[in-house]
């Protein structure tokens, strides 16, 4: 995907952002092979969470990349710690 580069700083810009506000260590953003889905001008993003539920998110633009890390790093549910 052209752009890509942009794309990995948004998302690694946006899940420090998330991480401050839950107070949570920050999880790394890492490129992977291939997820088996093949989105043309678009890149395939997960966590180890929506991958358990088999769910993936494609994101074609930086812009995004915070509506992406809301549903990756979801709210804790109360009473988790």
């Amino acid at each position: 995907m052209g752009g890509g580069g942009k794309l990995k700083s948004a998302l690694k810009k946006q899940v420090k952002r998330r991480s401050a506000e839950q107070a949570v260590k920050r999880p790394k953003v890492l490129l992977t092979g291939c997820l088996g889905i093949c989105p043309k001008h678009a890149v395939t993003v997960a966590s180890a969470a929506t991958l358990q539920r088999g769910e993936y998110l494609l994101l074609k633009a930086e812009g995004q990349a915070a509506e992406a890390v809301e549903q990756l790093m979801p709210e804790p549910k109360e009473g988790r710690h």
